[in-house]
């Protein structure tokens, strides 16, 4: 299983078209510890991570797509009423291709 950067091409648009949205990050700090969830404006888009600025204090962070992709990171946008969650692309498997076994006799 693997990442494609198209995908990450088409989730760095989708985040670069929503600059200046409203959205919800859960993140989960450790194995024991329960997920936090923080609101935040996203700030700017870059190559390789998007940066967000958070409402209950003044600092910015910023994640990597990655992080949406392997899911330790989860973002719900504000649509105007409500919070859904930013739809990633499914990950694609590639299939390799396996030769027959033959005996030799």
């Amino acid at each position: 299983m693997g990442i494609y950067r198209s995908e990450i091409a088409d989730l760095r648009k989708n985040i670069e078209e929503n600059i200046g949205q409203k959205i919800i990050i859960k993140e989960s700090p450790g194995k024991r510890s329960k997920p936090q969830e923080k609101s935040a404006v996203i700030e700017n888009v870059y190559q390789s991570y998007f940066r967000v600025k958070f409402e209950d204090a003044d600092r910015v962070g910023s994640y990597n797509y990655t992080d949406l992709f392997t899911r330790s990171v989860e973002v719900s946008m504000y649509n105007g009423e409500t919070y859904e969650p930013l739809v990633q692309p499914q990950l694609e498997i590639k299939k390799t291709r396996v030769a027959p076994i033959t005996e030799n006799s």
